[in-house]
């Protein structure tokens, strides 16, 4: 069971929820500042006798291990035991933790409070009164609080009701009726106060059927229109799993994503991925022992702090001394996380396991082409995804579920749907891609400005609302324009050009406005901001745009970064009547340095190196595969020239010399391999074979002959090519006068 509570303890919420609905104001997605709201919630913990006694401690590990991982220091927790009261001196309620603020000191002492959780003695009450355990959540939620904050009623039980023995529900025969008629009343009550119920099942065999019921009774709304933000029942089917389903359930009660990572046995490095759309986070280890060791390190390599700032996140650790713990940070750098555990010899059984749980935030540039239409057009309309700082989103697990609901309304029309989507069908280029397209058509009876609106919904992921007016035009513009301004891949500091085309069909001068929208202000600089036409001109002019230095990216940049902005064209002239609203994405890359300006010389120095190298190799081996004595077939022949036995060479030593002897000369004479034998052959490359005994080297071509004793000759039969390369026989005398190989200087220089 110690695993059991350990596992539980493994891994915490992030504890914040953005439930409160985005405003609808336009306000410029750069300009977002993330919020963190406080949580209220309360921890009901099952101590009848129906539950076993590891019941009951996985359930006190789960009840502290909430605490964990908190966003918001404003968060508030209760925690509590509850059975029944079956006597007048009996209570259905245990109160252990009262309300505690979840700062670092709050989440510390939870775990102590938690500790004071009892199995109930026989005569202290031991039923299971869910109505009372109810009523206790909704009084400690509701109790002096803020009523914007979320309010959370966790019940860990095994959702078995038992009021039989409780005086309170009247006559024995009716308090089971009683029970659930006043527990209906309870959930009833958690509703109209909006309190969530998220029970959760432990022991062998939960009802699962009165825990649906639970979760289906309290308040249904969370913090956004989704069915994964509902609250439900989970059963908890081993010790092994509590840590994953309390995190799942965490993360669906606030509205968070949740990552599994991992699981090793220490030393160990483990890797968890931080998406770039978070705000705030918790990365939780699940070290199993207390005596492992965590070290953390971001995406770029840097070992971080456990509390404090560094660079532009800022952390703070909960739990170290712990099983578990859990690193908050705040403005996380988005990426692949590593998290080093190490243990002292005898604390390495357990499996360390991480986790990450994030909240953050989506924003959407909305754009409509063309910008100023004609009743009667059909106007189409794009929700483009980016981080509040204007980076492009592109991964779809990013805005895994997400909604985009949207409409227009305006002077002389009825609201009209409009629904915006990324699968690939058109109006929508390409599926996947972080483009949400949809059309809608300009009534005849619309006049003035209207208003596109969308909504973007997603669990974990802050709702946000985007506003665009659209005028429109009562006949032709009087000047017209479209920008070409193309995606590019560039660097910090460096300028991007483009074009745009004008034509004034008025005698009059028209100045136009230039602005970038839906970016962070100091990324990019558009240049002319302003520029003036001429009456009755028609034509192009320059537009280019200037990405920011390095350093006002800071350690976001890392390898490269989407950058996403919309270049918008007014006609001041005119009423600011809008000409152009042109996306543009910009892919920015650190300025290269020396090799990547230069690779090109040193990747060239580097092949001529191993062009000459390989050169040099190729010729050493070609000589050693020339005079490799592999496929020689030697024969040991008689004094009369009876073949005694034959004999295949081997592959030679270093210096490519095959070392043999004669075996059993005067018995039964034969040829073999002995390493540092008498005798020696190699190859002649210009033909045949040499042959080394006692210091003296003798050529022997195919079919010629040299004396090893008095009685036996070598003879080398006709060659075998080695290595597929064809032998060229040389028939010259030898220098002995013997039949063999070269002779002169082409055989001296080989020896």
């Amino acid at each position: 069971m110690r695993r059991a509570a350990v596992s539980v303890l493994g891994g915490t919420a992030v504890l914040m929820s953005l439930l409160a609905p985005a405003g609808r104001d336009p306000v410029p997605a750069a300009d977002a500042v993330p919020a963190f709201p406080a949580v209220n919630y309360a921890v009901a913990v099952d101590e009848s006798a129906s539950l076993a006694a590891a019941d009951l401690k996985a359930e006190k590990a789960a009840a502290a291990r909430i605490a964990l991982g908190d966003v918001s220091s404003d968060s508030h927790v209760t925690v509590y035991g509850f059975a029944a009261a079956e006597s007048a001196d009996q209570r259905a309620v245990d109160p252990v933790c009262p309300r505690t603020g979840l700062d670092a000191a709050g989440r510390e002492s939870i775990d102590a409070c938690v500790g004071k959780l009892r199995a109930r003695k026989k005569d202290e009450g031991t039923g299971t009164d869910f109505p009372s355990a109810i009523r206790q959540g909704v009084h400690d939620l509701t109790d002096g609080t803020d009523p914007a904050q979320p309010r959370v009623l966790f019940l860990l039980t095994d959702g078995k009701l038992d009021v039989t023995g409780s005086p309170a529900y009247g006559d024995p025969a009716h308090r089971t009726a009683e029970g659930e008629r006043q527990l209906k009343q309870e959930l009833a009550n958690a509703a109209a106060h909006g309190v969530q119920v998220w029970p959760l099942g432990f022991g062998p065999d939960p009802d699962k059927q009165q825990l649906d019921r639970m979760a289906a009774g309290g308040y249904q709304k969370g913090c956004v229109a989704l069915p994964s933000a509902a609250p439900k029942a989970h059963k908890v089917s081993g010790a092994k799993d509590i840590g994953a389903t309390l995190e799942e359930i965490f993360a669906a009660a606030h509205c968070l994503r949740h990552e599994q990572g991992p699981s090793k046995r220490p030393p160990a490095t483990l890797e968890i991925g931080i998406s770039p759309l978070a705000t705030v986070g918790s990365i939780v280890v699940d070290k199993g022992d207390p005596a492992v060791e965590i070290t953390y390190f971001d995406p770029r390599g840097h070992k971080v702090p456990t509390h404090g700032t560094y660079e532009n996140s800022a952390f703070e650790l909960a739990g170290g001394s712990g099983p578990v713990e859990a690193l908050k940070v705040v403005d996380p750098l988005p990426g692949t996380w590593k998290v080093k555990a190490e243990a002292p010899e005898g604390h390495r059984s357990l499996p360390v396991a991480v986790s990450v749980l994030w909240q953050g935030e989506l924003r959407g540039a909305l754009t409509a082409d063309p910008p100023s239409p004609q009743t009667g057009d059909k106007v189409t309309v794009t929700m483009r995804l980016q981080t509040r700082e204007g980076y492009e989103i592109k991964d779809p697990r990013d805005y895994a579920g997400l909604r985009v609901a949207g409409e227009l309304t305006g002077t002389g029309i009825t609201a009209l749907p409009l629904r915006l989507a990324d699968d690939g069908t058109a109006p929508d280029r390409t599926a996947g891609d972080g483009d949400f397209t949809g059309t809608v058509r300009i009534p005849a009876a619309a006049r003035g400005t209207l208003k596109v609106s969308a909504t973007l919904t997603a669990s974990g992921l802050k709702a946000d609302t985007r506003d665009l007016g659209v005028d429109v035009a009562p006949g032709t513009p009087p000047v017209t324009a479209a920008l070409d301004l193309p995606a590019a891949d560039t660097h910090p500091g460096a300028t991007v050009t483009g074009t745009l085309a004008v034509h004034n069909t008025t005698a009059t001068a028209h100045t136009l406005r230039l602005t970038t929208a839906d970016v962070r202000t100091g990324l990019l600089t558009l240049s002319p901001a302003q520029l003036t036409l001429k009456p009755g001109e028609s034509g192009t002019r320059e537009v280019s745009v200037e990405v920011a230095p390095a350093s006002v990216f800071g350690n976001r940049l890392g390898d490269g970064l989407s950058l996403a902005a919309t270049v918008r064209v007014t006609d001041t002239t005119d009423g600011d009547r809008a000409l152009v609203a042109s996306p543009l994405s910009l892919r920015v890359t650190p300025e290269p340095g020396i090799w990547d300006r230069f690779w090109w010389a040193f990747v060239g120095a580097a092949v001529a190196l191993v062009v000459a190298a390989a050169l040099v190799a190729a010729w050493i081996g070609l000589r050693r595969r020339r005079r490799d004595p592999y496929g020689l077939r030697l024969r040991l022949v008689s004094e009369d020239g009876d073949v005694l036995s034959e004999h295949k060479a081997g592959h030679g030593n270093k210096k490519q010399w095959y070392e043999f002897a004669v075996a059993e000369a005067h018995r039964s004479p034969r040829l073999e391999k002995r390493p540092h034998g008498p005798y020696a052959v190699r190859r002649n490359p210009e033909g045949g074979a040499v042959l080394r005994t006692q210091g003296a080297r003798t050529p022997l071509r195919a079919g010629g002959r040299v004396a090893l004793t008095d009685l036996l000759h070598l003879e080398l039969a006709e060659d075998t090519p080695s290595g597929g390369r064809a032998s060229r026989s040389a028939t010259v005398p030898a220098p002995d006068g013997g039949s063999g190989g070269n002779g002169g200087g082409a055989y001296e220089d080989y020896l």
